[in-house]
């Protein structure tokens, strides 16, 4: 397999890697940068991207054989931010079957009967393969958190849902990612940060060519109107979810090319990190092995 220069793609991105949430403006980040990327050097940055899915495609092997690890990938954004793009683009050369990708819709009547994680927890990936959340438990604090009538459907006691209740469920996210880590789940998060003007032209778009008009519904157009309240939501999220083991990426997403290729770097970077390996054999396998070899060399026919 080929080798990664780590140290090259951690530099690459470190403007898009928030470790630490103290302090983070999300004003701070462009929806259209392109790093050193110009327009004419999207066919460039499309070959990187081509080496990238080739190398996850063999690193996803040995994963899958080590048996050791699990990965996941957490994507949230604002509607027509690219996310299906961005997975059917990164995980173009991986094999279906080491991956599971799970898009989470508005929970279901069985879903508000349990904790607000419990969905996505019977979604984790096993060891060996990688999973992907299209949206997921961060969910419960954008959305719910925008439309507070939504945590009324949820039946908690009245005397637990308090003023203090989404710094709780900030601290239960972080409690429960400290866990996944701790038992072999490499979590990666992503924020595809979409400007303002970039998602009208896309829903435009979608609007006017036929082959598009099934991804548009008018609650689409709606949510706009809740623009600032999601980027306040989106900002606090970051600020009280952002750690070393489990970090954000602000992946811009004005240009689909350029967030295909953050998101790649960032999967092959940690996974660089896994030291994955082929398991090596014993002496009494390879004894099996050489009693197979000696069987089907004198078979005949």
């Amino acid at each position: 397999m080929q080798k990664v220069h780590r140290k090259r793609l951690r530099k690459f991105l470190e403007p898009y890697r928030v470790t630490r949430g103290k302090g983070f403006r999300l004003k701070d980040h462009d929806p259209g940068d392109t790093h050193q990327f110009k327009s004419e050097q999207k066919r460039e940055a499309k070959e990187l991207l081509a080496r990238g899915v080739e190398w996850l495609s063999e690193a996803q092997g040995m994963l899958y054989a080590q048996d050791r690890w699990s990965v996941l990938l957490i994507f949230q954004a604002m509607d027509a931010a690219g996310k299906d793009g961005t997975i059917k683009h990164v995980m173009s050369g991986v094999n279906p079957q080491g991956v599971q990708v799970t898009s989470f819709k508005a929970p279901s009547a069985e879903d508000l009967d349990h904790d607000f994680m419990w969905r996505c927890m019977k979604a984790l990936p096993e060891r060996g393969r990688i999973g992907i959340f299209n949206r997921s438990y961060y969910e419960e604090v954008l959305v719910v958190r925008v439309h507070e009538a939504l945590l009324a459907k949820q039946q908690l006691p009245r005397k637990l849902v308090g003023k203090k209740i989404w710094d709780e469920r900030f601290e239960d996210i972080v409690n429960i990612e400290r866990y996944l880590a701790r038992n072999g789940i490499l979590l990666l998060k992503f924020f595809l940060n979409l400007s303002r003007t970039e998602q009208k032209k896309r829903f435009l778009e979608r609007l006017d060519t036929p082959d598009k008009n099934w991804k548009f519904s008018t609650a689409d157009a709606r949510e706009r109107g809740h623009w600032k309240a999601y980027m306040k939501a989106y900002e606090d999220m970051i600020r009280n979810t952002a750690t070393p083991r489990a970090p954000w990426y602000v992946v811009p997403a004005d240009n689909k090319w350029f967030s295909r290729l953050v998101v790649a770097g960032a999967v092959v970077e940690a996974m660089a990190g896994l030291e994955l390996h082929y398991p090596r054999v014993g002496a009494e396998k390879k004894k099996e092995l050489a009693a197979a070899r000696r069987m089907l060399m004198t078979e005949k026919g």
